[in-house]
Parts: structure tokens; C-alpha cells; sequence
């Protein structure tokens, strides 16, 4: 029998990245020291990472034909991600980016055009065979039209052996109030050090304990605090933590957030305690902090 996949539902764009030696001045001319084409987005970097891992993963989002999702589909291919999810739209634009990465300290600048390509929809989620996957992740990205997926895999889990439930991971990552609805989905959820700042916290212990009871009865709430590292609270109460695994110098942070989700989604996936894939998560994500994208973190 055919192992279940992991499916990530979220982003892609094509990030055109260029690596500087400082960041550049206003209205100053300057060479990079290299440029890239690189596979973008949250939920699509979480999938190259997971097939880096060694786990068979799915992406969905949403694309539009072009020579641009042509590269990406290629990219996705080559890394072994099934695209056979993908909702391909006859109308907007395959969003790009721009991405500054500061050679001297690791530091990425995004400028995104997100265009006016539609976001998968509730419709689309509804053609998927859920009975291929065993994990869901889902990028809060159109939250209204999440919800109604979210509560498709409820009610396919409702119908199953336990043993058989999809277990479902949402990520909320922009502060943006639509997202908060997310919170209470999701077996485990991750909210960023962003949106932990707009409630006015101050630490992911801190932004734990204040956002817990958003989260449904027996979940995971996960915060990753960059080079403090990343805390969990689960049903339990008790407060994990995993101390950061710095690179010997920050070359690239671009996705390392992603990576951080994805090796979390792995490790939990393949049976490990939240402690175990909470430490996984932070040297997966610190030595893709070390590299120029993310080949070399296995």
C-alpha cells in the first residue's frame, strides 16, 4: 500500500532572490555577489523541505499557466512534490517577489506582488481525495474559505477509525484579524513571533499562555522566536521548549520559519513527543540559516 502523503495548502511565488554584501542605499547602483530563481511561499517551502526530509508531500495552491509556473511546477517536480493538487486559474497573475538577502548578517528583505490571483477556494478543497493524505497543513492565507476545508477533513475524520484521522496542523502567520478564526482549528497550531507582538506579547512563553484558550481542546499551540528558539503548550499545560541551534554564521533566513514547520509536521508525523519535534524543528530550521537555500539541511 501506498504510504499517505503530507499535503500543504498555502502559497507559491517565485522568488527572485539576490544576494548582497551590505543593504543597498536609496537610489544607489550596486552588484549582488550572486542571483537566484527560487520556489517560493510558505507552505510551498514547507513541501520542499518535507520531501528533503524524506516524506512523501503534496502541495496545493493555486497557480496561473505561464512561463513563470512553469519554472515552479518544474521545481516542484524536481523535488519530488506532487503537484496533482494545484488549482490552476484562467485568470491574475503567478505572484513574484524580490528578495534581499544581506550576506553579512543573513538577513531577508521581501518585496511581494501579490497579485490578483485567486486563492484556493472551499470548491476547489472539495475535489481532493482526502483518503491519500495522513497530515494537512494549511497556511492561513482566505481564512473564511480554510474554515470550510477544515471542517471537511472534521467531518472525514468524524467518519473514520481513529486511527485513520488526518491530522491537521494551521499556520498563523500575518496579523491580520480575518487569520484569528484559524486558532480553533488544527491539532497543532503555529503562530508567529508577528502576530504574538500584535497581541502585545513579548515572548512565546508569554504568547502561549495568552493565546491557549483560542485553541481547540486537546491541541498543540507552537511559537518559534528566532534565536530563542521555539515553546509549546499542549493539553497538558506543561511549557516545552527548544533552545535555537545558531549556524556558525547566518548566511540565509529566508524559509526558515517554513523549515521550522515543516520538520516540527515531520517529526510529529513520523509518531516523536512535541518536545522531540519542537528541538527537531529548531536544527533543521538553524542549519537552513547557515545555507544558501535548502539544500544541504539533511
Amino acid at each position: 500500500m501506498e504510504e499517505k502523503q503530507i499535503l500543504c495548502v498555502g502559497l507559491v511565488v517565485l522568488d527572485i532572490i539576490n544576494v548582497v554584501d551590505k543593504y543597498p542605499e536609496e537610489d544607489t547602483d550596486s552588484r549582488c555577489l550572486s542571483q537566484r530563481w527560487q520556489r517560493g511561499g510558505n507552505a510551498s517551502n514547507s513541501c520542499t523541505v518535507l520531501s528533503l526530509l524524506g516524506a512523501p508531500c503534496a502541495f496545493m495552491g493555486s497557480l496561473a499557466p505561464g512561463h513563470v509556473a512553469d519554472f515552479l511546477v518544474a521545481d516542484f517536480r524536481q523535488r519530488g512534490v506532487d503537484v496533482s493538487q494545484v488549482a490552476w486559474q484562467s485568470s491574475g497573475e503567478t505572484p513574484c517577489s524580490c528578495c534581499i538577502i544581506n550576506n553579512s548578517s543573513g538577513s531577508r528583505t521581501i518585496v511581494l506582488y501579490d497579485t490578483n490571483l485567486p486563492d484556493v477556494s472551499a470548491v476547489d478543497f472539495e475535489k481532493v481525495d482526502l483518503t491519500r493524505f495522513k497530515w494537512i497543513h494549511i497556511e492561513g492565507r482566505n481564512a473564511s474559505e480554510q474554515v470550510k476545508m477544515l471542517q471537511r477533513i472534521e467531518q472525514h475524520n468524524a467518519r473514520q477509525h481513529p486511527e485513520q484521522n488526518i491530522r491537521v496542523s494551521v499556520e498563523v502567520e500575518k496579523p491580520r484579524e480575518e487569520l484569528f478564526q484559524l486558532f480553533g482549528y488544527g491539532d497543532v497550531v503555529f503562530v508567529s513571533k508577528d502576530v504574538a507582538k500584535h497581541f502585545g506579547f513579548r515572548s512565546a512563553a508569554e504568547a502561549l499562555k495568552g493565546l491557549y484558550n483560542r485553541v481547540r481542546k486537546g491541541a498543540v499551540l507552537i511559537c518559534a522566536w528566532a534565536e530563542e528558539g521555539a515553546d509549546a503548550l499542549g493539553p497538558d499545560g506543561r511549557l516545552l521548549h527548544s533552545d535555537a541551534f545558531p549556524p556558525p554564521r547566518v548566511l540565509d533566513t529566508l524559509g526558515a520559519g517554513d523549515t521550522f514547520n515543516a520538520s516540527v509536521i515531520f517529526s510529529l508525523s513520523q509518531g516523536k513527543s512535541v518536545q522531540e519535534a519542537l528541538r527537531f524543528g529548531c536544527q533543521v530550521a538553524g542549519k537552513k540559516c547557515g545555507l544558501q537555500g535548502f539544500d544541504g539541511i539533511v
